[in-house]
């Protein structure tokens, strides 16, 4: 990939993005936010109508979602990125997030045009931000997803879930399905356990700070994806035998990946062609990814693979209000 600098890809977007956010007149949009609408009824934000609308970035923005050190997706990405820079003919560079948050904002700003949300903020992002996923990661045999684990560490003199009753239960951020939405549901419908009244929560800010804090008996627990802790035993940043697994849920889908409601077609249906053509075999991709079992992009739709997402956030009272 060509060396670029974050600052000069930034300027250029927002001189792009000026028009990306249009006034919708009165239309079907569900729990869409007010900019957008969703006549197709397929619970994503809809193209614009106007040409005007539309965007043509000459520098495209990618951002990974925040579940690791950022520095190791960098790499990870760049032969994808490299490929993509082939099929779109623009170029692509990685933005390196700090939170959900901000990545969510960085698209509904139009700063940002092509993204992988975790699980849980995927909601958030097509209802405020106009994100539009259209694939997953998972094997090469077709499984996909992950599950939500609660950690302890040996010796932590907790065994069960109930034992957690009286102590502190580290979470992610509130945005995190595996990290702080499942498990919030989870513990409430199944054990009875609330926060603050069963529990004292602690807020991590990342899947890795949790499961490092875990392992280092800063926490004395923590809900965590199971996939971020497969990655982190392969890569040798901690020992398997560092934690101790107390509860493992169903399988929920990993890191959506897509793009902005409105880039113009031919862009968006590159984007699309570059995630479905690359082969992984002996990439960046493949080196990190293998180790969570994972090899091939595949399509999916919002509206099927994110039914049991938007169910936990229905159970937690969770609004997609933008603020």
């Amino acid at each position: 990939m060509k060396t670029k600098t974050f600052l000069t890809a930034f300027a250029a977007a927002l001189l792009l993005s000026a028009g990306s956010a249009y006034a919708q007149a009165d239309c079907e949009r569900g729990t869409l936010d007010d900019r957008y609408c969703d006549v197709d009824g397929d619970l994503l934000a809809d193209a614009p109508t106007d040409p005007a609308d539309l965007v043509d970035p000459d520098t495209l923005i990618f951002a990974y979602t925040p579940v690791e050190d950022p520095a190791v997706y960098k790499e990870a990405w760049s032969d994808f990125l490299d490929y993509m820079e082939e099929v779109t003919g623009k170029d692509v560079v990685f933005f390196p997030v700090q939170s959900n948050a901000a990545q969510i904002e960085a698209m509904r700003s139009g700063r940002l045009h092509i993204a992988g949300f975790n699980t849980g903020s995927n909601p958030l992002a097509v209802n405020c931000a106009g994100f539009n996923p259209f694939t997953i990661m998972a094997s090469l045999d077709g499984n996909f997803g992950y599950e939500m684990e609660i950690l302890t560490y040996p010796g932590s003199g907790i065994e069960t879930v109930e034992d957690i009753k009286g102590g502190v239960l580290a979470f992610t951020s509130p945005t995190s399905n595996s990290g702080f939405k499942a498990p919030s549901a989870i513990l409430a419908s199944e054990f009875d356990m609330i926060a603050d009244r069963d529990f004292e929560p602690a807020f991590s800010g990342k899947h890795d700070n949790s499961i490092l804090g875990v392992a280092n008996k800063d926490y004395p627990a923590a809900s965590i994806a199971n996939s971020v802790l497969s990655r982190m035993i392969s890569r040798g940043v901690i020992e398997a035998d560092d934690v101790i697994s107390i509860y493992k849920s169903q399988t929920f889908p990993t890191t959506g990946f897509g793009t902005a409601y409105n880039l113009v077609p031919e862009l968006r249906a590159n984007i699309e062609k570059a995630f479905f053509t690359f082969d992984w075999e002996g990439t960046s991709l493949q080196e990190e990814f293998e180790k969570s079992n994972e090899g091939q992009f595949l399509e999916m739709t919002y509206i099927e693979f994110w039914d049991v997402i938007r169910k936990i956030d229905a159970a937690n009272g969770v609004s997609y209000a933008c603020e």
